[in-house]
């Protein structure tokens, strides 16, 4: 059985929103929400949950996005606009309150500057990781990115049908596998592997899976870039980037870093051999930084 709650929000006409709080809410400390990457589901963070060097000091609010995890709307479409009008809605509801900080792996470090945009009165600082703040461009290409656009048609394409599927169709092995290798990496361990291809495949089941899994590559494909609103960004910034990354590069991450230009303090920290799931390859480096940032500005 998930490890997820549900909250009740009503942006799309009404969204059941799956959530982890691994210690009950405690309002004298700061809130972390956690935000996870393409296809992962809020278990992406079961390092933090366990480490008691962070729920001491900070409570965390792991929210799983629009498509993934057990997150459900009858809206068909969505964007990541919506995530993050989600995630705002779900601290309403759970009447989070003083100092909010948001990070978020990969998709999710989009959505931590969504968030600080559409509430900068609510938003203290803002921690992305292994991201990029531009769409599936060229100039992230050159840069060393991965092409997104091609590595997405594929399973959307897959994923596109005239007719339902059948009740036991999940993503094929091909495709969760893809999704490990560029994630945590070729080399990670047989049960990482194992865990996360059995999770990737229970979380889109069937007919309403497979939309899910279509929509969510479709975000990723078809995002619109954030360059021209960083400048309106003004929380504090660790934005925290493995040398390892495969899909964005630490060249990307060293430019846009640069367009937070109202931004008290936007700061870059690389983390050597770091993979594109940071918080997961190096869980004891981005502990320590995210505390002390945490910390630091509540």
């Amino acid at each position: 059985m998930p490890n997820t709650k549900i909250v009740h929000v009503p942006h799309l006409g009404g969204i059941d929103a799956a959530y982890q709080m691994p210690q009950p809410y405690d309002a004298s400390k700061p809130t972390l929400v956690l935000v996870n990457s393409f296809t992962t589901s809020s278990e992406l963070y079961r390092s933090q949950y366990a480490n008691k060097d962070l729920t001491s000091v900070m409570n965390l609010l792991a929210i799983e996005l629009l498509g993934h995890g057990q997150t459900r709307t009858k809206s068909p479409n969505w964007t990541y606009w919506d995530t993050a009008i989600m995630n705002l809605q779900v601290l309403d509801a759970l009447s989070v309150q003083g100092p909010i900080f948001v990070l978020g792996t990969s998709q999710g470090g989009w959505i931590t500057t969504r968030m600080a945009l559409l509430a900068p009165d609510r938003i203290t600082g803002i921690i992305p990781l292994g991201t990029s703040m531009d769409y599936e461009s060229e100039r992230t290409r050159k840069l060393g990115c991965w092409d997104g656009a091609s590595a997405c048609t594929g399973p959307i394409d897959e994923w596109t049908v005239k007719q339902a599927v059948a009740g036991d169709w999940a993503p094929n092995p091909g495709f969760c596998g893809f999704l490990i290798d560029v994630g945590f990496g070729k080399g990670c361990a047989g049960d990482v592997r194992d865990y996360w291809r059995k999770e990737i495949q229970a979380n889109y089941q069937g007919d309403e899976g497979r939309k899910r899994a279509r929509m969510a590559a479709v975000n990723l494909r078809e995002r619109d870039g954030l360059h021209g609103r960083l400048v309106d960004v003004r929380c504090p910034v660790l934005w925290l980037h493995g040398t390892a990354d495969v899909v964005y590069s630490v060249a990307n991450a060293e430019e846009e870093i640069k367009l937070f230009v109202n931004s008290p303090d936007a700061r870059l920290q690389v983390v050597k051999d770091g993979q594109h799931f940071l918080s997961f390859s190096h869980p004891a480096e981005v502990d320590k930084a995210l505390r002390e940032f945490v910390l630091r500005y509540s």
